[in-house]
């Protein structure tokens, strides 16, 4: 019996998303099923590019063609990409990016700028569409990260004459600090409402274009600035970094608690728990906890929230931030993986989040 488009679609119906819980079919998930004798082939549209399931995904689609359709078909499996979105309505600002996500952290010192930085192009890296706005007006440290210090944004003309700045490119990731604004070795001595307005400038005056995600590296906390940005962004989710430290974990938890007030209510997305342990070079194989072990697991399990991963102190993340080249570019390095594996883990968060909860809007915060 010749097989039918029809045979293919009720075997996939079979084949869950994972995270999801829904079968590929329910979700959208399949296109382009062509037929041609025993050669069958299809399109799974996954809901990132860093998704981690690739592999998984494929194989099972294939078994269930064996087993339901005919053991012998050829099966060809393509798959592509469509980021999700969990944003509300199309009035808002950045109608172009589908996804924001708040990098945050109780303390400063515990590595936040480093985790986003390779976090973005780990995400770029992975096919993503990524922009990071540096919001730590104070101590800006994206230029330094990406090597981009003495480089200035340039300026464009847009619809009614308005003046748009157009953000710094490096490594695939766009970027806007107002380190790019300023001369590196002076200080900005501004009250809190000129530095909420310098981040409402970044966010509505930049054109950022169409991204999959936005990272918010965001300064140590809870200040204007963070009360800025839930005003202003329907924030997708927020990221806590922090180290295994007693006294990191305790502010760690009041940044948390923070977008969870109920008149905040930004989804956690999860914890990353950053120089988790030192391994020397000449002894990959060892791991001493020297700010402590388990402080960012414990954390993340008295909140309810996934552990997305555990970043060791090794020289070369820190050498390779000091000279603009951050780790993630070095493929060969096992530093490296571990923000590979990272994005992989707030991608699939991130695409869980827009599929079980509601869309964010912008927050209104009464004085």
């Amino acid at each position: 019996m010749a097989i039918t488009k029809e045979d293919i679609l009720k075997a996939l119906s079979y084949v869950e998303e994972p995270d999801l819980g829904k079968d590929l079919v329910t979700l959208n998930m399949i296109e382009d099923v062509q037929v041609d004798g025993k050669d069958v082939s299809f399109t799974v549209i996954l809901t990132t590019p860093a998704c981690p399931l690739k592999d998984l995904i494929r194989n099972a689609c294939i078994r269930a063609i064996h087993t339901m359709v005919d053991k012998e078909a050829e099966v060809t499996v393509n798959m592509t990409s469509r980021v999700t979105s969990g944003r509300a309505g199309s009035s808002e600002v950045l109608t172009g990016v589908k996804n924001i996500i708040a990098v945050a952290s109780g303390k400063g010192g515990v590595g936040k700028s480093t985790v986003t930085s390779n976090l973005a192009i780990a995400l770029a890296q992975s096919g993503a569409k990524v922009g990071l706005i540096d919001a730590d007006i104070f101590g800006p440290s994206i230029p330094t990260m990406f090597g981009v210090e003495d480089q200035r944004p340039s300026m464009v003309q847009g619809d009614h004459g308005k003046n748009y700045i157009i953000p710094v490119e490096k490594y695939g990731v766009k970027l806007m600090s107002i380190g790019f604004l300023t001369p590196p070795d002076h200080a900005v001595i501004w009250r809190g409402p000129m530095a909420s307005s310098a981040l409402k400038q970044f966010i509505s005056d930049v054109e950022w274009g169409e991204l999959d995600y936005l990272l918010l590296d965001l300064p140590p906390g809870t200040s204007d600035i963070h009360l800025t940005m839930v005003q202003v962004l329907p924030v997708t989710g927020a990221v806590i970094v922090t180290t295994p430290q007693k006294v990191a974990i305790a502010d760690a938890q009041k940044g948390l608690q923070m977008f969870r007030q109920p008149q905040i209510n930004v989804p956690v997305l999860g914890v990353v728990e950053n120089m988790a342990y030192f391994t020397p070079a000449e002894l990959p194989e060892n791991k001493y906890y020297i700010f402590g072990q388990e402080g960012g697991q414990n954390l993340a399990r008295k909140f309810d929230v996934p552990v997305l991963g555990q970043v060791p102190l090794v020289q070369s993340i820190r050498e390779s931030g000091d000279e603009g080249t951050p780790v993630a570019l070095q493929n060969d390095s096992p530093a490296s993986g571990v923000f590979r594996e990272l994005a992989q883990a707030v991608a699939q968060q991130v695409s869980v989040r827009n599929a079980t909860l509601a869309k964010t809007q912008p927050v209104e915060i009464k004085s």
